[in-house]
């Protein structure tokens, strides 16, 4: 639906002509969380922002002389004679609309809540429809308002008498996507509706705000780092899947200031808010980050990195790669806590699969086979939800690898069948790609279609440890073994505390295997050995690397330690089913390096 005449509700012309250019204040109003809300529920949505637009919006425009260009289905788009009228709707409806949640008493329903951005510039219309830079200008403001509250630009302060300017705060220069040059920004909080914006994210994954840096140096250069630092980090965590992260758009209404992590949590309806503040040293820069729960305002995790002058754009990514990395695991250890305290039948598909993870590396039996359970409650209650699907096909892969499988056959085919579920469930999924890479490599023995996977893996998620790890696996069985290297490497970079760093070792051993560093496949192979000492494929691996540096004898008793966990292991069929080297030359020395570790036929 669209309300748009050639003049406003009391008869003044805003253009006199067709096309005619024309100064006029325009604003832009967005509801917070659309799409979640509609989600959630559709109708009421609609109908909550029906009632709005035509009970309090429309006859505030009426008011303020001014005209509903356009009606979007998350908007409004209003031109107006002067900022002075502009900036005198905006806060009407902003007063309107806390009003009503007032007086509601409740947030059940959930209310329909604004943020406003207002510019000045001049304007083409065209069929009622106005067109220009400064339209483009405007539409970029609302995202930096916080929720219930109203953002304008510079030019619209200037224009403002004192009396009107005075409860604006200036938010400094800003990033304006499409824009080359930042612009000066100021904010009008005094209406901010302070109530929590539920965000209802698939399958009740916690949810996340990374806010800017604080920068305490004052220079642009630094500016720019504490800005783009937010976007990194929270790109990284949303690629993981593990957690619903907040646009860095709108977490930038805190840019500048300090922030109470309560605050943040009912401005933008999160549980977690990472917050950090940057500081210039004699010697380079002092990163703080605090990761906080906004229920309680309780620091759970905190972490300082320090950087050299002149690195700090070169170490821009490394900083957020690292933040990333070692929050997720915080946000899940947290979760897993409240998930425990749970009676079962009020877990959510999040709780239960976080109780699969709790368990998967459990180097007990018994306990490794509840995680399966779990994964498959988790399945039933949410069937549309990715992640419990891809770690299902993981525990089936990593069933396979611990020599617990009674049917290795079935479980790589299960672990297949799984991956390739949750792709058409989450095509972006790493953990599911990554599974399917690797189930490629071992089952189809399909090279071509296990790079495939990790590629895409690593076009969706580029920080997601498992995918570095694993995709080091295939690349080694082909006798890549230097890139193989450096991409188990980066796995354990990027998670140096994996409940299951045993394998993460493994594969680094094997990948030194690959190279040619026999002394260095064997020192890995064992590390991942202290890690899980009834690890066959661990003990079956440092059994060859250890014949292949000539330690015949400690080959052998590390054989003969494998047989007592494999008792039905043959040569034979191994060479045959199983050895996983493509590389011909690899794949004959390895099969060699066995049979003189002692191994039957």
């Amino acid at each position: 639906m669209v309300f748009a005449s050639d003049v406003d509700a009391t008869g003044n012309a805003l253009s006199s002509a067709r096309g005619e250019r024309r100064t006029v204040a325009i604003a832009f109003a967005d509801i917070v969380g659309y799409s979640t809300l509609m989600a959630a529920d559709e109708d009421g949505t609609y109908r909550r922002w029906m009632d709005l637009l035509h009970g309090l919006i429309e006859p505030a425009t009426q008011r303020c002389g001014g005209r509903i260009v356009d009606v979007l289905g998350d908007g409004v788009l209003g031109a107006f004679q002067n900022p002075a009228n502009a900036v005198t709707w905006a806060r009407a409806i902003q007063r309107g609309i806390r009003a009503d949640v007032e007086a509601a008493g409740s947030v059940d329903p959930v209310p329909v809540v604004l943020r406003i951005g207002i510019h000045v510039g001049d304007v083409f219309e065209s069929n009622s429809q106005i067109f220009g830079d400064a339209v483009n200008f405007a539409a970029r403001l609302q995202c930096h308002a916080a929720p219930g509250g109203i953002v304008i630009s510079e030019r619209v302060l200037d224009a403002l008498d004192a009396s009107a300017r005075v409860d604006f705060r200036d938010l400094g220069y800003v990033e304006l996507k499409g824009f080359d040059k930042r612009a000066r920004l100021f904010a009008s909080e005094t209406e901010l509706v302070r109530f929590t914006v539920p965000i209802q994210a698939v399958a009740g994954l916690p949810s996340l705000a990374v806010l800017p840096l604080l920068d305490q140096s004052g220079d642009a250069d630094d500016a720019h780092f504490a800005d783009g630092f937010a976007e990194d980090v929270g790109m990284s965590l949303a690629g993981l899947h593990e957690l619903f992260v907040v646009s860095p758009a709108s977490s930038a209404i805190f840019r500048g200031r300090e922030a109470d992590p309560r605050e943040v949590g009912r401005a933008l309806g999160v549980r977690y808010a990472l917050l950090g503040r940057m500081r210039r040293m004699s010697q380079g820069y002092s990163i703080s980050l605090q990761l906080c729960d906004t229920y309680s305002g309780a620091m759970l995790w905190g972490d300082r990195v320090r950087i050299g002058i002149g690195e700090i754009f070169d170490l821009q990514d490394e900083v957020a790669r690292k933040s990333a990395m070692l929050l997720a695991p915080q946000v899940r250890f947290a979760e897993l806590r409240r998930a425990m305290r749970k009676p079962p039948e009020s877990q959510t598909a999040y709780d239960r699969m976080l109780r699969a993870l709790y368990t998967i590396g459990s180097a007990d039996y018994d306990t490794f086979e509840r995680a399966r359970s779990y994964l498959a409650e988790a399945m039933v209650e949410e069937p549309e939800f990715a992640l419990p699907v891809a770690w299902a096909a993981r525990w089936h892969s990593v069933r396979i690898g611990r020599g617990w499988s009674q049917d290795p056959d079935d479980d790589a085919a299960q672990a297949l069948q799984l991956a390739a579920r949750a792709t058409r469930i989450d095509r972006a999924n790493a953990l599911a790609l990554a599974t399917m890479g690797h189930m490629n490599t071992m089952l189809r023995r399909d090279s071509d279609a296990a790079l495939q996977c990790f590629s895409e893996a690593l076009a969706a998620c580029p920080n997601h440890p498992l995918v570095w790890t694993l995709s080091s696996a295939t690349l080694a069985y082909l006798g890549n073994g230097e890139e193989a290297v450096r991409r188990a490497e980066q796995g354990l970079r990027l998670s140096p505390h994996d409940p299951m760093r045993y394998s993460q070792l493994m594969f680094l051993g094997i990948a030194h295997y690959a190279s040619g560093s026999f002394d260095e496949a064997v020192r890995w192979q064992r590390r991942a050995l202290a890690e899980n000492p009834l690890h066959g494929a661990t003990l079956l691996l440092l059994a060859a690397a250890l014949a292949a540096t000539g330690s015949r004898e400690d080959a052998r008793q590390v054989a003969a330690r494998f047989m007592a966990v494999r008792p039905g292991f043959s040569l034979e069929t191994y060479s045959r089913t199983r050895l996983p080297f493509f590389a011909p030359g690899l794949r004959e020395a390895f099969a060699s390096h066995l049979k003189e570790a002692g191994l039957p036929n």
